[in-house]
């Protein structure tokens, strides 16, 4: 008895793959569109001469560095102090904002 040839679903076909590869080559695309500034970042760390935040932590270092040299905090409670003073610049911007 000859086997029976039927014809192959589109699923089983070459198609069907090229049009899968096509899809995931879409979908990867897009994610890497979406996500160029993650992925490509700008170089250094280029920042506008206004902005506030940047400001505000330059000047609130600019204080513990004096209060460094004044022999007030010695360097390890300076690294605090400057991460407290990024978090709190970070909040007043935002306060602002919204008002």
């Amino acid at each position: 008895m000859l086997p029976v040839m039927r014809e192959a679903r589109f699923i089983d076909r070459p198609a069907a793959r090229l049009v899968a590869l096509g899809v995931v080559l879409i979908v990867a695309l897009s994610l890497g569109y979406l996500h160029r500034d993650e992925l490509f970042p700008p170089p250094g760390g280029v920042t506008a001469a206004d902005d506030p935040i940047a400001l505000c932590v330059a000047q609130r270092a600019a204080e513990i560095e004096k209060m460094v040299a004044d022999g007030i905090v010695d360097a390890g409670r300076a690294e605090l102090f400057k991460s407290r003073a990024s978090a709190l610049c970070v909040a007043q911007q935002e306060k602002a904002d919204v008002q």
